[in-house]
């Protein structure tokens, strides 16, 4: 069995579009899992399918509260994930998707689940 070196592993959590509109969401902030199935409009084990996916890329951290869980991005372990991240957000406004759900996250966060 082969190691993949962790630029593998974030490539190919960028690969990905339900993980690309996650980590969109979380540029904006820390979120619960609630807060990201609503503005995505998807199921919450295919949510927390892909926020472990993050985590074991190293773009994702995760603070309990209680029974909640609240995600945001990592701190960057270097100038790689630091260009990576600061390239995403840079795409991030270019793409309508990613507005929409942005947009559809501001709308709700009204009602937080906590």
């Amino acid at each position: 069995m082969s190691l993949k070196p962790p630029t593998d592993r974030m490539f190919r959590a960028f690969a990905d579009q339900t993980r690309l509109r996650i980590l969109a969401l979380l540029s904006r902030g820390e979120l619960c899992v609630c807060d990201i199935t609503s503005a995505l409009k998807i199921a919450q084990p295919k949510a927390s399918r892909h926020l472990a996916y993050l985590r074991g890329a190293g773009l994702v951290r995760v603070r309990r509260e209680g029974l909640w869980k609240h995600y945001s991005l990592a701190q960057a372990r270097g100038g790689f994930h630091r260009g990576l991240l600061g390239c995403l957000r840079g795409c991030f406004a270019e793409v309508e998707s990613l507005r929409r759900d942005a947009r559809r996250l501001s709308a709700q966060r009204r009602g937080r689940c906590s």
